[in-house]
């Protein structure tokens, strides 16, 4: 879901303003954007409410990044019976004029695979980059998010 519908508090809202800054930290010349996804009904329908989707689009196409945009997905569970929500993992997609150009998924093995693959310096930058919004959540374990 876009990030700028899942701001719903002052706790949401700063911990996706730190998670833009964490990305710029890494990526500096990325620009933020809150709402990647269409407001259609067939987008919406692709798009799962226990996330928060922010993309972030480079000034041109980087050869070593290998991509123009970076789509990026906070996945999170659910819990029905305490109501809270819990990060389960991160999702990063690299974008270029063909579509998907790579994806890194901490959800499995942490391996980024895809058709034109960023330089492993650029690799290393993401994997910290998810790293450190994992500490963004668990500074906050056993609290709704």
């Amino acid at each position: 879901m876009n990030a700028s519908e899942q701001a719903k508090g002052l706790d949401v809202a700063t911990k996706i303003a730190a998670i833009v800054n964490l990305f710029k930290s890494q990526f500096p010349d990325a620009k933020a954007d809150l709402k990647p996804w269409r407001n259609d009904p067939d987008t919406q329908d692709l798009v799962d409410p226990q996330s928060i989707d922010i993309g972030f689009h480079l000034p041109g196409w980087s050869r070593r990044v290998q991509s123009r945009s970076i789509l990026v997905q906070i996945r999170f569970h659910l819990d029905p019976v305490e109501q809270t929500k819990r990060l389960i993992g991160i999702e990063t997609v690299g974008f270029n004029h063909q579509g998907e150009a790579w994806r890194l998924s901490t959800i499995e093995n942490w391996q980024l695979v895809g058709r034109y693959q960023p330089v492993t310096e650029v690799e290393e930058k993401l994997k910290y980059f998810c790293r450190q919004v994992f500490e963004v959540f668990n500074s906050t374990q056993g609290k709704s998010y």
